[in-house]
C-alpha cells in the first residue's frame, strides 16, 4: 500500500474517530440512565481572588443539553455585555465579551433547570463558585427551602436594599439562585448590606417577576449581612398567586331556551351566585327579564349556568347582565356583559342526581357530616324537605335540615350525632324536583353511607420548643395526598395534641398568627407586605388507624 493511500486512511479514521466523540448517542440496550448529571471542575476555583481572565470554565460528569445550560445560568451581580459560549465535549468555557470589573466578586450558579443529553435527568441541585478581580472576596451566604407542590426549579431573587424598596421588581435581581429537587436553596459569594428575598417561579426565564403570571413566595423579613453576620439560614417560603385581575364574562351560549351556559375567566365568589346579581336585556325593547336559578357546572369552576325566568326572543339582540363578579380575593368588576345567541330548542331534561359528596356508599365521619347532592339543573325549593327521608337500617328517622350551596346544589346535615359503624340511606323522592321548564321524574333517589368506627381514628401528640407564645402559634396537621384534610389548633403552651385524626401522610407546621385571622397569610409583593413565620416539622409524620404518635418534639430552629 502506497505511502499516500496510507496517509488518506489514516485521515479518514481520524475523521471518524472524531466525528464518534462528537456525536454522543444514547446506549442501544440496558437500564434507563437515571443518573443526574454533576459538576465535576471549575476554573477558577471557588475563592480565587485577583483573578485577570475573562472568562471561567465548567466541565461536567456527562454531555448536557447545551439550551437548558444557558437557561439554568446565573451570573451575579447582573451581566448586561455579550457571552460567548465555547464547547468541548463535556466542558464549556464561557467568556465575558466586555471583560469583567475591577475589584468586584462574581458568583456563578448553575441551576436544576440543567439536564443532561441522554435522558433529561435534572441536576439535583444548584451548584455556585464564587471569584473576586480583587484582593478580597465576598463570603456571606443565605439558606432557606421553599414548601410547594412544584417546589424544585424555584428561583431565588435576592436585591440589595440600597434604593427605594418599591422599585425592586422593576429590574433583575442582584444574585438569583434556584431551588433543588427538595425546594432547598443556597446563595454564596454575598457581599456586606442588606438583603430581600423573593421565591419566584419564573415563567418566562426574564429574571422580572409577573405579577398575574408567576407564583412568588414573599420573606417574612428583610435579612442583614453586617459586620459579623455573615450567613444567616432559615427563612422559607410559601408560593401563591399574587392575583389582581377581576373576573369577567368571557361568553355565553343557551344550549336551550331555558339555560344559558356562561364562560367566566375564573372561579367567581359563591355568595355573588344568586338570581338577583344577574339579568338579561332585550336591546330592541330594553326589556329586563330576571333570571331563576344559577349554579356552578359540576367540575368546571370556570363556567357558570343560569335558567331564565320566561323564554328569550330569538330575532333580537339580547345581552346578559352581571351586577357583580368578584373572585376568592375580592378583584371585583362590576357590571359586566356578554352578548347571547338565543335557543329556541325545548328543556325536556329533568332534574336528576350527578354526583354527591361523598359518594354513594362512602365510609363518613359519625359527627356533623355533611351529605351535598349535585343536580344536573337548577330546581323549585317548595316542599323539598318534607320529600327526603333520613333514616338507619332500621328505618328509625334521623332529624336533619336541609341548606343550598347554589340552586343546584343540596345539602343534607344531621341536627344530631350519628352512631360509629352504623348504616344509613337518604332517599330523595325526585318527583318534588321540578325545573324552570316543568320537567321532573317519577323516580327515588337512594343514597346510602355507613360511619366509620371511633377506633378508625389516629392522633399525635408532642411538645412544641423554642416558639414565641405572644406572637399567636398556630399548629397545622396536614394531609399531603388529600388538602381537604387540614387540622389546626392554636397553642399557648408547650404541649399539644391533635384527636380524631383521619389516618394518611402528614406534615406537621406552625406559623405565627399575627393578624389573628386563624389563616396563614401569605403576604403581598407591592406594596410590599411580608408573610407570616412559618416553620415546618422535620418528618412526615405517618399515622396509622387506632394508632396515636406520642411525644412529637417540634422544636423551631
Amino acid at each position: 500500500m502506497g505511502k499516500i493511500a496510507k496517509q488518506l486512511i489514516l485521515i479518514m479514521l481520524t475523521f471518524l474517530l472524531i466525528n464518534s466523540c462528537a456525536n454522543q448517542l444514547p446506549p442501544g440496550g440496558g437500564e434507563v440512565d437515571k443518573i443526574p448529571p454533576e459538576i465535576v471542575e471549575v476554573y477558577p476555583s471557588n475563592g480565587t481572588i485577583n483573578y485577570d481572565d475573562n472568562y471561567f470554565e465548567i466541565e461536567f460528569s456527562e454531555y448536557v443539553d447545551k439550551r437548558s445550560f444557558k437557561d439554568a445560568l446565573f451570573i451575579s451581580p447582573n451581566i448586561e455585555g455579550r457571552l460567548i459560549y465555547e464547547w468541548t465535549g463535556t466542558g464549556i468555557s464561557v467568556e465575558f465579551a466586555e471583560g469583567l470589573k475591577e475589584d468586584v466578586t462574581y458568583t456563578i450558579t448553575v441551576g436544576t433547570d440543567l439536564v443532561d443529553r441522554n435522558n433529561k435527568n435534572r441536576m439535583e441541585s444548584s451548584f455556585t463558585f464564587s471569584f473576586s478581580t480583587g484582593s478580597t472576596i465576598d463570603r456571606r451566604t443565605i439558606s432557606g427551602r421553599v414548601y410547594s407542590d412544584d417546589q424544585e426549579g424555584v428561583l431565588i431573587y435576592t436585591y440589595k436594599m440600597n434604593e427605594g424598596v418599591d422599585t425592586l421588581f422593576k429590574r433583575k435581581p442582584d444574585y438569583v439562585s434556584q431551588t433543588g429537587n427538595d425546594g432547598s436553596f443556597k446563595l454564596n459569594g454575598l457581599g456586606e448590606s442588606n438583603y430581600r428575598l423573593f421565591a419566584i417561579k419564573d415563567e418566562y426565564r426574564d429574571l422580572i417577576y409577573d405579577l398575574n403570571l408567576d407564583l412568588i413566595g414573599l420573606p417574612n423579613q428583610d435579612i442583614s449581612l453586617q459586620g459579623l453576620d455573615t450567613s444567616f439560614t432559615g427563612i422559607y417560603f410559601k408560593l401563591f398567586k399574587a392575583d389582581t385581575t377581576a373576573p369577567r364574562l368571557l361568553k355565553g351560549i343557551m344550549t336551550d331556551e331555558r339555560h344559558i351556559l356562561v364562560t367566566v375567566t375564573e372561579k367567581i365568589d359563591n355568595d355573588l351566585l344568586t338570581s338577583d346579581n344577574f339579568y338579561v336585556i332585550d336591546s330592541m325593547t330594553n326589556k329586563k327579564s330576571a333570571i331563576s336559578f344559577v349554579f356552578s357546572k359540576q367540575g368546571k369552576f370556570d363556567e357558570i349556568v343560569l335558567v331564565p325566568e320566561v323564554k328569550l326572543e330569538s330575532d333580537n339582540d339580547v345581552f346578559l347582565m352581571a351586577k357583580m363578579l368578584k373572585d376568592t380575593v375580592d378583584n371585583e368588576y362590576k357590571n359586566d356583559f356578554v352578548q347571547l345567541t338565543v335557543s329556541d330548542r325545548p328543556d325536556t331534561i329533568p332534574v336528576n342526581v350527578t354526583t354527591s359528596e361523598p359518594k354513594n356508599n362512602a365510609i363518613v365521619d359519625f359527627i356533623n357530616p355533611n351529605i351535598k347532592f349535585y343536580f344536573n339543573d337548577g330546581f323549585r325549593k317548595e316542599d323539598i324537605q318534607r320529600n327526603i327521608t333520613f333514616t338507619d337500617t332500621l328505618n328509625k328517622g334521623v332529624p336533619f335540615k336541609i341548606s343550598y350551596d347554589d340552586d343546584a346544589t343540596l345539602v343534607v346535615s344531621p341536627l344530631k350525632e350519628l352512631i360509629a359503624e352504623k348504616d344509613y340511606i337518604i332517599n330523595l323522592d325526585l318527583n318534588a324536583f321540578v325545573d324552570a321548564a316543568g320537567n321532573k321524574q317519577d323516580s327515588i333517589y337512594e343514597f346510602k353511607f355507613k360511619t366509620i368506627s371511633g377506633l378508625d381514628f389516629t392522633g399525635i401528640t408532642g411538645k412544641i420548643l423554642n416558639v414565641h407564645f405572644h406572637k399567636n402559634p398556630v399548629l397545622v396537621l396536614e394531609n399531603i395526598d388529600n388538602k381537604k384534610l387540614k387540622y389546626q389548633t392554636k397553642v399557648s403552651e408547650e404541649n399539644f395534641n391533635f384527636e380524631r385524626v383521619e389516618a394518611g401522610k402528614y406534615i406537621l407546621w406552625c406559623y405565627f398568627d399575627e393578624d389573628s385571622n386563624y389563616q396563614y397569610s401569605y403576604g403581598w409583593p407591592e406594596p410590599i407586605k411580608f408573610s407570616e413565620r412559618f416553620f415546618i416539622y422535620s418528618d412526615t409524620l405517618k399515622l396509622k388507624p387506632r394508632w396515636v404518635i406520642t411525644d412529637v418534639l417540634f422544636e423551631f430552629k
